[in-house]
């Protein structure tokens, strides 16, 4: 099996990081395959820039000349995978989905951490697009930036255990959520801090997307994520292979 696993900015550390996180919980037998965009913003925490890291999400994908069986959108928040569901017969599995799917099967509410306080509302509004936001307690903010996380780890470690121990302890969650691709390599930290469960997205959407291919199952195509009706799209793909 060969999942592909894409960064929504293009940083490439941060796109070692995550592919190196989701090998660790990879079965035998399943290849993984990182991916970095190569147009938009090297972070992504804020609309302009998921929007423009769909368009790159997708080109990049669209551009893979290999075989693939699952895609797997590695941003927390971010638009783009209803594209990516139109245009591909795999599986497409989101961080943001996968985490908070999987959050719900270890405990009664759990709440997201995430980066910057501008990012909460694109969270909040995509796990209410995705139907799993009643079962959110909150969504709160660390207060770093996205490129902060690989720059200071021990300060984001610190400022993510503050407030998932108030998520704990105020809002009652009873599982934490790692609300960015970036925070893949904090989870077991952040655990021994809180006590609780913490379910970091990039490790879920891998054994999610494992298990729709060993299921053999996809995206229906019969309506909503039927295929792009035929016609002409100007400019695509938009970037070109790097050198």
């Amino acid at each position: 099996m060969r999942i592909l696993v894409v960064n929504v900015n293009t940083t490439d550390s941060m796109t070692a990081a995550i592919g190196a996180s989701a090998r660790e919980v990879a079965a035998p037998g399943t290849e993984i395959i990182e991916l970095t965009p190569d147009l938009g913003a090297d972070s992504c925490e804020g609309n302009f820039e998921s929007y423009l890291a769909a368009v790159a999400v997708m080109d990049k994908v669209m551009r893979y000349e290999g075989p693939y069986d699952a895609v797997i959108q590695a941003g927390y928040g971010e638009h783009g995978r209803e594209g990516l569901q139109e245009l591909l017969d795999v599986p497409v599995v989101d961080i943001t989905d996968a985490a908070a799917s999987t959050a719900q099967f270890l405990g009664h509410k759990y709440s997201v951490v995430t980066t910057l306080d501008r990012t909460v509302p694109l969270i909040e509004d995509r796990l209410k697009l995705s139907g799993l936001l009643d079962r959110c307690a909150s969504v709160r903010a660390s207060g770093l930036g996205v490129l902060e996380l690989e720059e200071d780890p021990d300060r984001a470690v610190a400022a993510i255990v503050e407030q998932s121990r108030i998520a704990v302890e105020q809002d009652k969650a009873e599982v934490i959520v790692l609300g960015c691709g970036g925070m893949a390599e904090l989870e077991e930290r952040v655990r021994e801090a809180t006590g609780v469960p913490i379910v970091d997205g990039v490790r879920a959407a891998v054994t999610v997307a494992e298990s729709l291919v060993r299921l053999g199952l996809t995206t229906s195509k019969v309506r909503t994520y039927a295929p792009p009706r035929p016609k002409r799209v100007t400019g695509w793909p938009l970037s070109h292979s790097k050198a």
